[in-house]
């Protein structure tokens, strides 16, 4: 194929811009990714549900890659205690909203990643339609009820939900790729009695968003260039006093309530 051309959607061979060949190059210098996995990234879709400590990671690596429209869904605004960890802000934007606030760093980083922000919390029917059209979802979300949402909504539209979390100084990551039928989902493993704890009561240290956000970003890489083995019914858990990671198998629950057998 050549290199200075990329596939469309309808097949055919479109010239790719010197810049796009420039921004790109690392990744089309990459046999697992080349000129067709930079073409998937330009096409993609994706639905960031919070735009904080994990989002900003997401979001910023997201749109560096090229993955063509990002969904930014978070009905909260920037605050001075935000910017401890949430580097897609700035002290400039307190008070903005968050999804505009990165929005505004998005286009600074990458103008032609095109981003869709919606600054409520998403439920129901209109969280069933961001997940619709959606190719994946990454939950950067705090609380049970809108993790236990999204999942449910991924389910129905078999779509990749790749979820993060972090507290004080522990944080795991996994992905519940809802297209294959022996994926584990995230009722699997957290039931209704499950805990939220949050940074505001328990605090956070900065990097370690960085880094669980960082890994959720390379699957969704992974995930739309169809590279390598994703964490599909894996759990990686991070000790970041210690340094020291942690995989556990997952396996599907069949009493689960929402992809039970």
């Amino acid at each position: 194929m050549d290199t200075n051309a990329f596939l469309s959607a309808a097949g055919e061979q479109i010239p790719m811009k010197d810049d796009q060949l420039l921004r790109y190059s690392r990744h089309i210098l990459l046999d697992d990714i080349d000129v067709a996995g930079q073409e998937a990234l330009l096409q993609s879709k994706v639905l960031i549900v919070g735009v904080g400590g994990l989002g900003s990671p997401v979001a910023l690596y997201l749109a560096a890659s090229g993955v063509g429209h990002l969904t930014l869904c978070d009905d909260d605004h920037v605050e001075l205690s935000n910017l401890q960890r949430q580097v897609i802000h700035s002290t400039s934007r307190i008070g903005q909203q968050k999804p505009t606030s990165a929005s505004a760093s998005i286009n600074d980083l990458n103008p032609d990643c095109a981003v869709t922000l919606i600054h409520s919390r998403l439920t129901g029917q209109e969280l069933n339609q961001a997940v619709q059209v959606a190719d994946m979802v990454v939950d950067c979300s705090d609380n049970f009820d809108t993790r236990f949402a999204l999942n449910q909504a991924c389910k129905t539209f078999r779509k990749p939900l790749i979820s993060g979390a972090a507290i004080q100084w522990e944080g795991q990551v996994s992905v519940f790729d809802h297209r294959d039928p022996s994926s584990a989902c995230y009722r699997c493993i957290y039931g209704p009695s499950a805990n939220d704890l949050s940074c505001a009561e328990s605090g956070v240290v900065a990097p370690l968003v960085g880094i669980i956000g960082t890994v959720q970003a390379l699957e969704v890489v992974k995930l739309i260039t169809a590279t390598g083995s994703s964490l599909s019914n894996r759990l990686l858990l991070l000790d970041g006093k210690v340094m020291r990671w942690q995989e556990i198998r997952l396996q599907k629950d069949p009493n689960c309530p929402c992809c039970g057998i």
